[in-house]
């Protein structure tokens, strides 16, 4: 049987509308990152589009901060495995929540098309979902940042433009 990837995408917010072809720049994004990391057996993921208030309330209930993010991901692990949709067999990888007002406001401060952050922000989300913790600095979060513009180009963005940041190097 063919591995496959359900990409579940929900829009809870109403100002910023999303643009054609998202849904599948989405879907092909998170299938460049589990090619790339090799993934084994099919998934399940969700990626939800909502607004800074929302995002900065599951950042202030789940990770103490009370502010906006840009991207936050809940890997749906127990004892390092996921868990297994019963009637798809498939690993339910987690949650991606987007905020579109953050994806507005760093396409811009980056220069590049809200395109190519909607996937930066998914590829970013995804890399958390399979473990990848850049918080912790160090080779890991280099490791991750190079990862990230690997699925950038994957998916023919240009990489002109780094996300490390002078104080990160």
């Amino acid at each position: 049987m063919v591995d496959r990837t359900r990409v579940i995408i929900v829009n809870r917010q109403k100002e910023i509308k999303i643009p054609t072809g998202i849904r599948m720049l989405v879907r092909r994004c998170c299938n460049a990152v589990l090619k790339l990391e090799k993934f084994k057996g099919s998934a399940e993921v969700s990626v939800t589009f909502v607004d800074n208030p929302y995002i900065q309330s599951l950042n202030k209930q789940f990770r103490n901060k009370d502010v906006p993010t840009d991207v936050l991901s809940f890997p749906m692990t127990k004892n390092g495995a996921y868990e297994v949709d019963p009637e798809t067999n498939a690993q339910i990888l987690g949650d991606i929540v987007i905020s579109m007002e953050k994806v507005i406001d760093q396409s811009e401060i980056y220069g590049h098309s809200m395109r190519r952050e909607i996937a930066y922000l998914v590829a970013h989300g995804m890399l958390h979902l399979l473990g990848y913790d850049h918080e912790r600095g160090g080779m890991e979060k280099r490791h991750m940042r190079e990862r990230e513009e690997r699925v950038l180009d994957l998916l023919g963005f240009s990489n002109a433009v780094s996300y490390i940041t002078e104080d990160e190097e």
